[in-house]
């Protein structure tokens, strides 16, 4: 099932139209929307689309995505003036259709790209702040750099604490590895 679910995304190339425009219905206005992204970006790998929902940005749009005056997507989107960001508003800023180019600095879990120091991240924090000043001060993606920075180096560290532990208890013999009938599922259901 994994393997047949990467591949459905990961051998269909992102140049391909019918990625993000839905080959019977070729209509921009569907792609513009969100959950045209939720086809390939949900799930347990990289939830990105589970993010993007519950975040402050994904609700304004859920709650808002059937008034097109608050989010016409009709207009290109380079002409758009949307009530919050969809997924395709930051990261195919002015319609560019390269979605890496603006992809933002964080990973799932975001572990891989805090910041430590490189050149190449500074350029890709520089670019997130560029998106996000369309819409707030460069202080403020700034200051949300720093605190998503923070909450990483926490994350890592308790981590690495949580693994120490577990590995303590099985060298002093006081657990053993849970059965794989027990063992709980991605969701941390039984």
């Amino acid at each position: 099932g994994d393997t047949a679910g990467c591949t459905f995304c990961h051998t269909s190339p992102e140049e391909r139209c019918s990625t993000c425009h839905q080959r019977h219905q070729f209509n921009p206005a569907v792609a513009r929307k969100s959950e045209q992204c939720k086809t390939c970006h949900w799930g347990k790998d990289h939830r990105d689309w589970e993010a993007y929902d519950i975040s402050i940005h994904g609700t304004v749009y859920q709650v808002n995505k059937w008034d097109p005056t608050q989010f016409d997507m009709s207009k290109k989107l380079a002409d758009a003036d949307y009530v919050g960001p969809t997924c395709q508003y930051c990261h195919m800023r002015g319609g560019h259709h390269n979605v890496q180019r603006l992809s933002t600095v964080y990973t799932s879990m975001g572990m891989s790209n805090a910041d430590r120091g490189a050149p190449l991240w500074k350029e890709k924090r520089d670019t997130w702040v560029s998106v996000c000043d369309d819409c707030h001060s460069p202080r403020f993606a700034r200051e949300n750099l720093q605190a998503m920075d923070e909450a990483c180096k926490d994350a890592g560290l308790k981590y690495t604490e949580t693994f120490k532990v577990a590995e303590n208890l099985m060298l002093d013999g006081m657990c053993e590895p849970m059965p794989k009938d027990l063992a709980p599922d991605w969701s941390g259901q039984h």
